[in-house]
């Protein structure tokens, strides 16, 4: 069942995208011209050049992210930590073994994060969480870059636990936990994206097990959110990265996957 829900809800987002809805309705517009119904056309084209503008001029994904980000403090203050669990996200599988060199993307603050709080939390059991995504490429796993990563910074990765294989976040929930089999009344620290936060919270807390969020890699600007600038390529990915995550939440709530 998790693997039909996994193949699912990565192919419905490949229609569903905000970026996809774009090219679909460039094309529409442009079948339509094609079967000669000009005024339809070109009523469907301006609709287009509407939201293209609309995009370009206002931080929409931002004003979506926003309340994800907000939903935890940043910074907690830590005490007695028993362990700490950080959910991939920024490791590149698939191009670290074809360079044979680490290469991370986005979100490389969680990993940073996870190595300042296990030098402040020496005592603390350490989890990396996170095998492949991709729907074509499995035999690259996130762990295996994270690994070298850590390695190559200093860090004594036999202290930390790998888990490899999850695909989603639902699974470096589920999977992490049959490995680590946390004991109750521990305290775990969970470190992800800001916006990924929310989900994932209700995610460990559907698993039974109690973490205390450690949000980091913030993509919002709180005090200039009603800014207008022209930036079409950032605003659409910031777009696309909230319409992913808040239709994930919507699905995640329906299923029964999160509290």
């Amino acid at each position: 069942m998790d693997s039909f829900f996994y193949w699912l809800s990565k192919l419905l987002w490949l229609v569903a995208s905000p970026d996809s809805l774009l090219l679909i309705w460039f094309g529409v517009g442009f079948f339509l011209l094609w079967l000669g119904k000009n005024v339809w056309a070109k009523r469907v084209l301006g609709v287009l050049l509407g939201l293209i503008l609309t995009v370009a001029l206002f931080p929409i994904g931002e004003w979506l992210l926003y309340p994800l980000e907000t939903k935890y403090p940043h910074n907690p203050q830590l005490e007695d930590v028993d362990g700490i669990i950080v959910l991939s996200g920024s490791e590149d599988p698939y191009y670290t073994k074809i360079w044979n060199q680490v290469i991370v993307g986005g979100s490389t603050e969680r990993n940073l994060a996870f190595m300042m709080l296990a030098r402040q939390h020496p005592e603390a059991k350490l989890v990396f969480t996170g095998g492949a995504g991709s729907m074509l490429q499995q035999d690259y796993k996130a762990a295996d870059v994270a690994k070298r990563l850590f390695e190559e910074q200093g860090m004594d990765v036999s202290q930390v636990i790998f888990e490899r294989e999850s695909r989603n976040t639902w699974e470096n929930a589920l999977l992490s936990k049959e490995l680590v089999r946390p004991e109750s009344g521990t305290n775990w620290v969970l470190i992800t994206t800001a916006w990924h936060m929310p989900r994932s919270m209700g995610i460990f807390c559907k698993v039974g097990w109690e973490v205390t969020p450690y949000p980091v890699d913030f993509y919002t600007q709180p005090d200039n959110l009603l800014r207008v600038s022209w930036g079409f390529a950032d605003n659409l990915n910031s777009l696309v990265t909230a319409a992913k995550e808040w239709v994930g939440l919507v699905v995640y709530r329906l299923t029964g996957k999160i509290c």
